[in-house]
């Protein structure tokens, strides 16, 4: 009896899931994918007329967003707050001329990298959310013809320079956070599906805050029910797929 106790206890221990602590809260998580959905189907509807309104309503939607995100960094939870990321920011130059002092005498083992890492996803992040500013003033100037009072088309240029911008910062945001899981042999994205990474000591977002995730959520999701509405043949109207369609049709038979 007492043997197969100590089996049983044995396995349970090895069996035991790993301690872990929840560092992002439920509305950053919803905001980071409702944000990145936002921009990867604005992106890609941004050609043509055929999918206007809703390439135009994804601009719309990504400026609420960063309504909400400054707003719930300014008086949300100080893990969330935008002043933690520009505190990672100021401290920049220093780990820079650390790193070029620690690299001049030959050796890299002194050097902060978790603080080059922080460093680096902060700075994306903060272009992220300055960029959308530029991106969506423009795009609404080019959908309200504005360029034909101001003279020329730079404004639908500076909305198409500030787009590929904005892509090529999500492109580096990706690639870093894929380089850097492999070089520590860590899922550095986890953390915005789950809200939690593994290691022990206590929760940085201590509350999860998921009512007012939820509220984020219905409040995009009802939004864009309303655009519809408000549409005259809904956002993707039935010419659009079927010219969509079509042209799908004949690249295949070409």
């Amino acid at each position: 009896m007492n043997a197969s106790t100590s089996l049983g206890s044995a396995h349970s221990t090895t069996t035991t899931a790993p301690r872990t602590r929840r560092i992002v809260d439920a509305p950053t998580r919803v905001f980071h994918w409702l944000f990145a959905l936002s921009f990867l189907g604005a992106y890609l509807t941004a050609d043509g007329e055929r999918f206007r309104l809703l390439h135009v309503t994804l601009g719309y939607t990504l400026a609420g967003l960063l309504t909400f995100r400054v707003l719930y960094g300014i008086w949300g939870p100080p893990q969330a707050r935008l002043s933690l990321m520009l505190r990672k920011l100021a401290a920049g130059p220093r780990w820079l001329k650390s790193l070029a002092t620690t690299a001049s005498d030959g050796s890299l083992a002194g050097i902060n990298w978790r603080q080059g890492q922080n460093l680096l996803m902060a700075l994306a992040v903060v272009a992220l959310l300055v960029l959308v500013l530029p991106l969506t003033l423009s795009g609404y100037a080019t959908f309200n013809e504005w360029g034909d009072f101001l003279g020329g088309d730079w404004v639908e240029e500076l909305h198409e320079a500030v787009g590929e911008a904005f892509l090529a910062v999500v492109l580096a945001h990706l690639a870093l956070i894929a380089g850097l899981s492999i070089l520590r042999r860590k899922n550095l994205a986890q953390p915005m599906l789950s809200g939690r990474t593994e290691g022990p000591g206590p929760d940085l977002a201590r509350n999860n805050h998921l009512l007012l995730a939820s509220l984020v959520l219905v409040a995009v999701l009802a939004y864009w029910a309303w655009e519809w509405q408000q549409s005259p043949n809904g956002l993707i109207s039935a010419g659009a797929w079927s010219s969509a369609t079509s042209d799908r049709h004949h690249d295949d038979d070409d």
